[in-house]
């Protein structure tokens, strides 16, 4: 960081010590609260200022265009996103004016299916076909515009038939950004396994169960198995991914 990074003086080095960073996502406020040895404090600060970010991507909406959503730190948190149109001129090269004029135009559920698609992962791709459920705004050219932040979290992989453990210090509580039982490569979870079992990487499995199950405890064992996730892709050995954050619970007053 161009400074001198070791501890102030003060600091009794190895002792742990409750950490609430603050971090602004547009206009929102997310506290993100973390036990930490004071030997990592310093070090800490400076990774969050530099991979807590937030992102703004826009497609424009041909049928067949992919929007991408990346990390080169942390994963992704899907915040807002508009599947429609809010204004004249983002996508507007090359249209006619009537296409261009409903400035009001949104598809009801678009961050819902962001949020499934890509809460937890480092990268996701979205067709935007993927949005085309029902034409909100007949006659409107529209584009897939999504804010995300990259925040850091703790990332297991179960494969099928196995299980996971999440687990966080004393005191603190686990929290699920995002889940997907399936497959996205040929090596995660390949271990004698058949070419034909690990040929299909489009296979995506999003799920809130990981979630349902252990959000707010301290541990948690979650088993990863079609009985209990669903069979997304038939005939593929798939992997669970999760990604969490452990968190001092917020009690009200």
């Amino acid at each position: 960081m161009g400074r001198d990074s070791s501890p102030p003086s003060h600091i009794n080095t190895g002792e742990a010590v409750p950490v609430t960073i603050i971090a602004w996502t547009g206009s929102s406020k997310t506290m993100l609260h973390f036990r930490l040895s004071t030997t990592l404090l310093l070090a800490t600060i400076c990774l969050f200022q530099t991979t807590v970010s937030t992102e703004t991507v826009i497609t424009c909406d041909n049928g067949i265009n992919v929007q991408r959503l990346s990390c080169d730190t942390g994963v992704v948190r899907v915040d807002a996103a508009l599947y429609g149109r809010s204004n004249r001129e983002t996508c507007s090269a090359g249209r006619p004016p009537p296409q261009l004029v409903n400035t009001g135009c949104s598809q009801n559920g678009t961050v819902n299916v962001m949020k499934n698609r890509c809460d937890g992962k480092k990268v996701c791709e979205i067709n935007t076909n993927l949005l085309r459920t029902s034409d909100p705004c007949y006659g409107t050219y529209k584009y897939l515009e999504t804010n995300y932040t990259c925040v850091p979290a703790i990332s297991v992989v179960a494969c099928e038939g196995s299980s996971t453990h999440l687990f966080c210090d004393g005191g603190q509580v686990i929290f699920v950004i995002g889940a997907d039982y399936g497959r996205h490569d040929q090596t995660t979870c390949s271990y004698k396994r058949i070419a034909s079992q690990l040929r299909n990487v489009e296979c995506s499995g999003p799920t809130s169960n990981v979630a349902d199950s252990c959000n707010g405890k301290n541990s948690c064992t979650f088993h990863a198995s079609n009985s209990v996730l669903g069979d997304t892709c038939g005939g593929t050995y798939k992997y669970l991914e999760v990604a969490y954050l452990c968190e001092y619970p917020l009690y009200n007053s």
